[in-house]
């Protein structure tokens, strides 16, 4: 009897079908059903959610701090309300420079914090007179007006005051020098006491704007 080859192949399948070697392979095959496919996707969310929520973490408390401003003492630089995003990582690399606007606790409650630039630096002496800054350090033994750009024209600082910084001490004054408690008050503060530096004014929009790290002068 002769057998057509495509009959004879349709035959072998089918037996092959019956072969319970075969069962036992089918079984063990990997299938993929849409509930094991729900599985693996909200398991992937999962794994993106607790990587994002663990980086938030890290940069929140280690490198980047939000602050609003709660007050007039740096006015007309920041207004109160402002929100400001706060470098943490720098200082821990290299000290403040000069012109830098840092964040800071404050000496009288370790609870609040304070919104200064700083203006003297360890190893110099600051002298407020005739309503200037005036700076004394290594390479300038005679001393130098301290130049603020960002004071109103005309500004005097006052009171008079004079203070000579040791070893990690800093000399701040807030911007608005007649509404500010600063190192004209409390005396110079410690790096210690420093949080960070503020490198951008995310809030209102139309005055947002990012903060270089000062050039000393």
């Amino acid at each position: 009897m002769l057998i057509n080859p495509s009959y004879y192949d349709y035959m072998k399948k089918i037996l092959s079908k019956l072969n319970p070697k075969n069962w036992a392979a089918k079984k063990n095959e990997e299938t993929l059903t849409p509930q094991s496919s729900a599985k693996l996707f909200f398991l992937e969310l999962f794994k993106l959610a607790f990587l994002a929520v663990i980086t938030i973490i890290l940069v929140r408390y280690f490198l980047f701090k939000p602050f609003y401003v709660r007050g007039a003492s740096m006015e007309p630089t920041f207004f109160n309300n402002e929100y400001l995003i706060i470098d943490e990582l720098t200082y821990r690399l290299k000290e403040p420079h000069r012109g830098d606007v840092i964040v800071l606790k404050s000496p009288l409650n370790k609870k609040e914090f304070f919104l200064k630039r700083v203006v003297g630096l360890p190893g110099e002496t600051v002298k407020i007179r005739d309503g200037q800054v005036m700076v004394y350090n290594e390479e300038m033994p005679d001393g130098f007006v301290l130049n603020e750009p960002y004071l109103p024209v005309g500004l005097k600082t006052v009171p008079d005051a004079s203070a000579t910084l040791g070893d990690n001490k800093f000399f701040v004054l807030g911007d608005n020098r007649f509404s500010s408690l600063d190192s004209r008050m409390v005396g110079p503060i410690d790096s210690s006491a420093i949080i960070g530096r503020v490198i951008l004014r995310g809030w209102p929009f139309d005055r947002a704007r990012w903060f270089a790290t000062a050039v000393n002068y």
